[in-house]
């Protein structure tokens, strides 16, 4: 019985291992990889990994068991057939020294009928197997609070645990602090500093990356991409205008020359001085203006003071407000943020005629507008007339010529009177001058002669040189008398 069994068995086996159409094949299907070694090194950028079959095989099913990835992610790439090896190309290229990995997994099957099952993982390289470059350390530390300025503008500070290529590095750092950047490489190209060429703008968050696209020397990508931010809040104090005050040049400096501007303003050639509490920027020279409006230019005389040095005088008995921007921003940027505000009056008095002395009266003092006075006429010498006038300020050489000239001396009544001429002038002192005039000619009984003395006000009349000028015309009547 079990002999009928064994050859019943043997029957079946034997009719299984046909069909209408030969012999069944049960040969393995061989396959040889390449990289096929545990971290082996691919020298090309694009060298390919090669999956060779002994046996055409249907490509689909062997491009779908293949998949190539890295610790960030599948590896893109194109996958191609060289007879019965298929190829896969990176379409970035390999990265040095990065670890990848190809798997192979799934059932495949050859074209004749016979199929495999995949279950292969292959590691390898690219280029070379330098260590991948890491961040040691950086420096603003994340989230710090800094100073606008920091170290002579240096923005970030990293330091890298391999030598660095540069200008890749570089390119894969940014920052959202305007303008140029600069970079400089320290310690084998393990330190990098990056500068600004600009101030950073106060209490201002900035943010700033190096992505794995920067290299180093041996071409391997940063192992992992690092961002960190800093605030620009360091300084707290807002600057502020501390005091104003009129101040006069003496020995090349400065110098107050008196109380604060609202105390007493500005004299004939003073400047204004604004201080501040803090090292203030550029933007201060163009920060002051005046209404009314004054012409001057703005002079930077220490770190915390400018001086406004007017083109000319301020109007005399005029109330000026000096206004100090909000814009106005120290050293680091901050700004005062309102306008400052100060009235002032400057110290400059109008000219004054403090007296007129015709020869042989009494002085008369502060002589009004259209005062008449009585003034005796030496007929003997040429009907001559003879007179000093005091003023308020004394005046300079070039300004008492030309003083001398704008007073004047006319007939005025009665109109048929002769013209008279100027015979002498002579400034006795820096505040008086004498004049001299003949052909005036005194009055009779009944019959008066008046002459009109006239001194030209406002800013082309009069001025002391210093900037004082008469604040109108002014004039004297004159009665000759014998």
């Amino acid at each position: 019985m079990w002999r009928q069994n064994k050859k019943f068995i043997i029957w079946l086996l034997t009719g299984l291992l046909f069909t209408s159409c030969g012999f069944m094949d049960l040969r393995i299907i061989g396959v040889d990889l390449s990289p096929d070694g545990l971290d082996t090194v691919l020298e090309g950028e694009y060298d390919p990994v090669v999956i060779s079959f002994d046996t055409a095989m249907k490509k689909s099913d062997a491009e779908n068991a293949l998949q190539v990835s890295y610790a960030g992610g599948v590896v893109e790439g194109d996958l191609s057939w060289k007879g019965d090896a298929l190829c896969f190309v990176p379409a970035a290229g390999w990265k040095a020294g990065r670890r990848y990995a190809f798997s192979l997994s799934g059932l495949v099957y050859s074209l004749d009928g016979r199929e495999l099952r995949l279950n292969r993982y292959v590691s390898f390289y690219a280029i070379n197997k330098s260590p991948a470059p890491l961040v040691e350390s950086f420096h603003p530390g994340d989230g710090a609070s800094v100073g606008v300025n920091g170290d002579e503008r240096c923005l970030v500070t990293l330091r890298f645990s391999e030598p660095m290529e540069r200008l890749g590095t570089e390119a894969a750092f940014t920052i959202t602090a305007p303008g140029e950047k600069k970079f400089e490489w320290q310690d084998d190209d393990r330190l990098l500093r990056v500068y600004s060429e600009n101030p950073l703008a106060p209490w201002t968050v900035y943010r700033w990356s190096v992505s794995t696209n920067a290299p180093s020397r041996d071409g391997v990508p940063l192992a992992k991409a690092l961002s960190a931010q800093f605030t620009t809040d360091e300084d707290r104090i807002f600057p502020e205008v501390v005091r104003a005050y009129p101040a006069l040049q003496s020995g090349g400096a400065w110098i107050p020359s008196g109380g604060d501007l609202d105390e007493i303003g500005p004299g004939p050639g003073q400047g204004i001085a604004v201080a501040f509490n803090k090292v203030m920027g550029e933007n201060v020279l163009r920060a002051i203006r005046f209404e009314p409006s004054l012409s001057g230019r703005t002079e930077q005389i220490s770190g915390t003071t400018v001086v406004f040095i007017p083109s000319s005088d301020p109007e005399p008995e005029t109330i000026y407000t000096l206004i100090v921007s909000g814009d106005t921003a120290d050293f680091g940027g901050l700004k005062t943020g309102s306008d400052y505000r100060i009235n002032f009056t400057p110290d400059i008095p109008f000219l004054r005629i403090l007296s007129f002395t015709a020869d042989g009266l009494d002085p008369a003092e502060d002589p009004a507008d259209g005062s008449v006075f009585a003034v005796p006429v030496d007929a003997a010498g040429g009907e001559t007339l003879r007179f000093t006038i005091r003023f308020s300020m004394p005046f300079t050489a070039g300004a008492k010529s030309d003083t001398a000239l704008r007073i004047f001396l006319e007939p005025f009544f009665p109109g048929v009177l002769d013209p008279v001429a100027l015979r002498f002038v002579s400034w006795l002192s820096d505040d008086r001058l004498r004049m001299e005039w003949e052909g005036v000619e005194s009055g009779a009984a009944g019959v008066s002669h008046y002459f009109r003395l006239n001194f030209p006000g406002g800013k082309g009349g009069i001025n002391n040189g210093g900037g004082m000028y008469l604040k109108e015309d002014q004039a004297l009547y004159l009665e000759a008398i014998k």
